[in-house]
């Protein structure tokens, strides 16, 4: 079983969604983008991220604006 990249842990930023083994929540990544900044840039910004990371945020929001009720598997 592949682990998810997205957790949400009440312990964890106030159970915000995150990047799983970091503090760095979704809309952080979120807020990047829609401040131009590119997926190489957020990378080199948080250095604990990868691409993969910063793509699973972006499915992640994607499947909750759309509605979906079952936690995404990002």
């Amino acid at each position: 079983m592949v682990e998810p990249r997205i957790v949400i842990r009440p312990e964890i930023c106030h159970g915000k969604p995150t990047i799983a083994g970091t503090r760095i929540m979704v809309t952080n990544i979120l807020g990047l983008l829609a401040g131009g900044y590119t997926i190489k840039r957020i990378t080199e910004y948080y250095s604990d991220l990868n691409e993969g990371a910063v793509i699973a945020a972006i499915q992640y929001a994607s499947a909750v604006l759309i509605g979906n009720n079952s936690r995404p598997q990002c």
